[in-house]
């Protein structure tokens, strides 16, 4: 039975526009409703990715095993339920309950949609199918700040409507073609973290620590110093990202993902650094859109080594366990980023960020061997 590849694109899209957008609300959303300083927002912004990071292995684990369908379901509806939430939330409390509810749905709803699809795909292909679908979830996280900006006032309603509209979209699809492979029994560690994971999974964790940061730091930031251009910072490192992204996808091909990821990464240490030093709009702008740069092509580049490791062989765990080391690392960044910012300020926060990601780099560098890229976009 054929794969409703572009409606489950469109509802993973969907999902992740409604992530992204509350990503650039809540810096400004807690401290106005709830009263909370760096430390609170940073937190608010990042314990969604803790329930994302546990969830990815599972779902995948579960598609895998033919249960693609009955997972993103699930998916679709606690990301609206979450995106709710958020909206009605009365205290930090139920806000934090929320935004875990809304991770979890993001959680399910892309980890267990990619094996739905690869389980259409050709082998030779499934690199290539991977890195294309994660546009989907990229995309939404790049594109969910640029519609919070134009929203405005109206963001939150956004966010459910969009998160809304995911789950109709998911409701709405046809059965998966049925078990992909028997359901591997969870006896140990390795049998929900394949070996050759683990490393490409760092590289994206640490990455992922500078993201975090960016997220959840650089309005409060630029506000702190009164730059004058935290409306739309965050839109400017998403159009950068997402231009990047789309045009620069070939590169993994050609060049291999540990050499695509050690040089877009070391962009991304002078990004962090300028961001720390801007004093004025155009610097922090143009060192915002350097970021954006610098972490475009990171998941295909880890995509690709991923997949080059485990030679194809359970795509889905696989690309769960990989990807919930960028969650981690997201997870660690916005309340250790606030922490760090509420003690020492902000730009120590992001010349800490730096520091992750000039590790990043090392980690490609020393550990990661060159292999033959599999993955293109």
């Amino acid at each position: 039975m054929a794969v409703p590849v572009r409606r489950l694109w469109v509802a993973v899209l969907c999902g992740y526009l409604a992530f992204g957008a509350a990503l650039q609300a809540l810096p400004s959303y807690v401290p106005e409703k709830f009263g909370g300083g760096a430390l609170a927002s940073g937190t608010a912004v990042g314990i969604a990715f803790l329930a994302t990071a546990c969830g990815r292995p599972f779902a995948g684990w579960l598609a895998d095993g033919g249960w693609s369908r009955p997972v993103v379901l699930v998916g679709g509806v606690l990301t609206a339920a979450g995106g709710l939430g958020q909206l009605v939330a009365p205290n930090l409390t139920v806000l934090l309950v929320a935004r875990l509810v809304m991770g979890a749905g993001e959680a399910a709803l892309f980890s267990a949609a990619l094996p739905w699809v690869l389980a259409g795909t050709r082998v030779a292909q499934r690199g290539r199918v991977a890195g294309w679908f994660g546009l989907s979830m990229w995309g939404g996280l790049a594109g969910g700040p640029v519609i919070a900006s134009l929203v405005g006032e109206w963001v939150w309603w956004t966010i459910v409507g969009l998160a809304g509209a995911s789950m109709v979209l998911v409701l709405t699809t046809r059965a998966d073609p049925g078990r992909v492979e028997p359901l591997v029994r969870i006896r140990r560690v390795r049998d929900l973290v394949p070996a050759g994971v683990p490393l490409p999974g760092a590289t994206i964790g640490l990455a992922a620590y500078c993201y975090g940061t960016i997220a959840a730091l650089l309005v409060l930031r630029l506000r702190d110093d009164g730059i004058g251009v935290d409306g739309y910072a965050l839109a400017v490192f998403a159009a950068a990202f997402l231009i990047v992204r789309f045009a620069g996808s070939p590169l993994v091909d050609r060049y291999g993902g540990r050499t695509v990821a050690a040089v877009t990464v070391a962009v991304e240490v002078l990004a962090l650094v300028g961001i720390a030093l801007a004093a004025g709009p155009v610097s922090a702008l143009v060192f915002t859109a350097l970021a954006g740069l610098g972490l475009a092509l990171i998941y295909p580049a880890c995509v690709s080594m991923t997949l080059d490791r485990v030679r194809g062989l359970r795509p889905g765990v696989s690309m769960g366990v990989m990807t919930s080391f960028w969650d981690l690392g997201v997870l660690a960044a916005g309340p250790l980023g606030g922490l760090v910012a509420e003690r020492l300020g902000f730009p120590i926060a992001f010349f800490v960020a730096a520091g992750t990601a000039a590790t990043c780099v090392f980690v490609c560098l020393a550990f990661l061997r060159p292999r033959r890229a599999v993955s293109p976009r």
